[in-house]
């Protein structure tokens, strides 16, 4: 399980119900083509604003009702009829694509975590609504993990964003730590850096942490999926901790014998 934020639509999980598996895979073609548009390719910054903003125009015509022709859109329109999901949270995913084609650096957290509001709390939103359990308490937990996960897939592919000119480590609490680009580009792991780097698996542990309860409270298959994600996530975390914060030489990632660990602590959590 790649904490890779649109790899955590459960698209192909043994734990999802046949019924809403349609939706869920509207919903991922739909995410995962719109940032590959953002991110993939050669295409110019235009051009990909311009297809973002097709996208837009196919939501839009499906929350005034109508069938889109392409088949992907289409798929996508009749799950928002079946499943009464919300347009708006489809636009703030192409909102968050449609930034990560101009800006490429963060002054704070508050700014990245705009931006993980956009760009993986929809995630969470659009789930609960598929099991109908959207609660106010249940979107809550549920933002602080999906920006917990888009954090920390921010922590794992530092060097990746490095090689596509983006860096969303804040500005502000690289200066703090004494950690500047030149240093990113270098692939420099010093206390400096393992200072940062510890200061931000902390921040993304902690939201992880304030949003388990999420797994706990919904029942059933659901709620067994958010366990191992809430726990792959913490594992991921563990990870980048055990390579001494060397990110650049040691990308972490699950191996398979995590997997017995995740489904132990899965088994294992309590409230």
């Amino acid at each position: 399980m790649p904490v890779d934020h649109y790899e955590n639509f459960p698209v192909a999980s043994v734990l999802l119900p046949r019924r809403l598996r349609p939706a869920v895979e509207a919903l991922y073609a739909f995410a995962r083509s719109a940032d590959d548009i953002a991110d993939e390719g050669d295409a110019a910054p235009v051009l990909r604003l311009a297809q973002l903003n097709d996208y837009r125009r196919e939501v839009n015509a499906i929350e005034r009702g109508e069938t889109p022709s392409q088949p992907m859109f289409a798929r996508l329109a009749l799950a928002v009829r079946e499943h009464a999901l919300q347009p708006n949270l489809l636009r703030d995913l192409l909102d968050a694509f449609s930034q990560d084609v101009g800006k490429t650096r963060y002054a704070d957290f508050a700014e990245l975590r705009d931006y993980c509001r956009r760009s993986a709390d929809p995630v969470g939103r659009l789930m609960l609504r598929l099991f109908k359990t959207d609660t106010a308490q249940h979107v809550a937990w549920s933002d602080q993990i999906c920006t917990s996960l888009q954090l920390i897939n921010f922590w794992q592919d530092v060097a990746v964003d490095w090689a596509k000119g983006r860096v969303y480590l804040p500005a502000d609490d690289r200066a703090r730590f004494g950690v500047d680009e030149a240093q990113i580009a270098a692939g420099q792991v010093d206390a400096n850096w393992r200072a940062l780097m510890a200061f931000e698996v902390q921040r993304a542990r902690s939201m992880m942490l304030a949003g388990a309860p999420l797994a706990l409270a919904i029942p059933g298959r659901f709620g067994w999926e958010l366990r191992l994600v809430v726990q792959g996530g913490l594992r991921i975390l563990e990870a980048i901790e055990a390579a001494d914060y060397d990110v650049f030489r040691h990308r972490p990632k699950l191996a398979k014998p995590d997997w017995l660990r995740l489904v132990w602590r899965a088994v294992r959590m309590k409230p």
